[in-house]
């Protein structure tokens, strides 16, 4: 496996397959989280250009587009989201990768840490970003939720 991870070249155009790859991998959620993922507010248009106000970073094995990472600049922070490996790659450390890239961009970037969103539901994900460094900061509710359905989690840089 030679897989390369960097920020989506300038000549990126393949937002229909990105889509594609996103929706894979969030289907595990569908019945899972309430409300459901912002993804479904999201077409090949709308990732475009939420991919020219982030930075987007894509994992490509031998050519083969096998992950991404949305990441969004704040003020002492880099927040990272839409984070996604195909299903069938899942476990062979391309997310670690994407991961790793977007800290290594946060620290050239002089910020002080990483943050993320994950649903109250997925336990599992507050398990994995734990082990990648990431420690629970709050709880967060949806407009419209008198419940958690949300968990913010950081990752100090320094």
């Amino acid at each position: 496996m030679t897989v390369e991870i960097g920020l989506a070249p300038a000549a990126f155009g393949d937002w229909k397959l990105l889509m594609k790859l996103l929706h894979a991998a969030f289907a595990y959620q569908a019945d899972r989280i309430d409300p459901p993922s912002s993804l479904h507010s999201f077409d090949a248009v709308s990732i475009a250009e939420k991919a020219k106000d982030e930075r987007l970073f894509l994992a490509f094995d031998d050519g083969e587009l096998v992950g991404c990472i949305f990441a969004r600049l704040k003020p002492g922070s880099l927040y990272v989201g839409k984070f996604a490996v195909w299903p069938q790659r899942q476990g062979r450390g391309i997310g670690r990768r994407l991961m790793q890239a977007a800290e290594d961009f946060a620290r050239k970037s002089g910020l002080a840490e990483l943050e993320l969103e994950t649903r109250i539901e997925l336990t599992e994900n507050h398990e994995t970003f734990a082990a990648l460094g990431f420690v629970k900061t709050a709880e967060g509710a949806h407009v419209g939720y008198d419940h958690t359905t949300y968990v913010t989690m950081r990752k100090p840089l320094r």
